[in-house]
């Protein structure tokens, strides 16, 4: 048991709260101390009926059963593996910026569930996590299922299609890409790759409450693979900042 919670105390710090609910929501479903009907996401309860928790627990409920025990898991393993991979990389010592990401890509996946009347918002906040490790990462060559090995750029698009097959829609993780595609768009492509302004920023309220474990700049320490190789194209030039703005500096 002390290995179970040293390694739980492991798993970096906003990751172990949202696994963490993850687990401790559609348990308290399954074992009927809140009835799942009070989990869902449903358009006319939320607006109409003021149950503003709906967007919340539909985040972290899952129905799990005969049917849905394995798709929960495999999920379960996506959220724990990626969330924590770009929490202490591309994220790491800025808490607060990996806590906005998680909140943008929330509010667009809540707003698009209350728009196509989508009860559950688990598998697209998890494939939007996956989808910008992807990006971050996506000259890296990743293992899956029998020993296939492809980039990860590829990776949110066969977990869409592995996940079709294991459950039978795609809705949920095609959402779920877009939306991920949508905030690595704004946050760094358009930014960096198009010369473009900065459309999205962390607010400092969320520094204040989980403050930069390393110096006090805000932003990001490590920029897309392609940003990286065209910065170290133009060392003779100058050296570049990755650590605000999320520019490429003089192009």
């Amino acid at each position: 048991m002390s290995d179970l919670g040293d390694w739980f105390r492991s798993i970096p710090l906003i990751t172990r709260y949202w696994f963490a609910g993850s687990i401790a929501v559609p348990l308290i479903g399954k074992l009927g101390l809140v009835s799942p009907v009070y989990l869902f996401l449903w358009p006319d309860a939320f607006i109409n009926r003021f149950q503003i928790w709906r967007p919340i627990t539909a985040t972290f409920f899952f129905p799990v059963g005969p049917g849905t025990g394995f798709l929960y898991l495999v999920n379960l393993y996506f959220l724990y593996q990626y969330s924590s991979r770009l929490e202490t990389g591309a994220f790491d010592g800025r808490p607060a910026d990996y806590m906005f990401m998680l909140l943008f890509n929330w509010i667009c996946i809540v707003i698009t569930g209350l728009a196509m009347d989508m009860q559950l918002l688990m598998i697209p906040l998890i494939m939007s996590v996956l989808y910008v490790w992807a990006q971050l990462n996506r000259d890296m060559i990743v293992s899956f299922w029998f020993g296939t090995r492809f980039k990860a750029c590829y990776l949110p698009w066969v977990i869409l299609g592995f996940n079709y097959i294991i459950g039978g829609s795609v809705i949920n993780e095609l959402i779920g890409n877009l939306v991920g595609h949508l905030y690595f768009f704004l946050m760094f492509k358009y930014p960096m790759d198009l010369g473009g302004r900065n459309f999205l920023s962390t607010p400092q309220f969320l520094y204040r409450w989980l403050p930069n474990r390393r110096g006090g700049v805000s932003g990001f320490g490590v920029p897309p693979a392609s940003m990286r190789r065209a910065a170290e194209d133009q060392q003779g030039g100058g050296r570049h900042n990755w650590g605000q703005g999320f520019r490429l500096g003089d192009q």
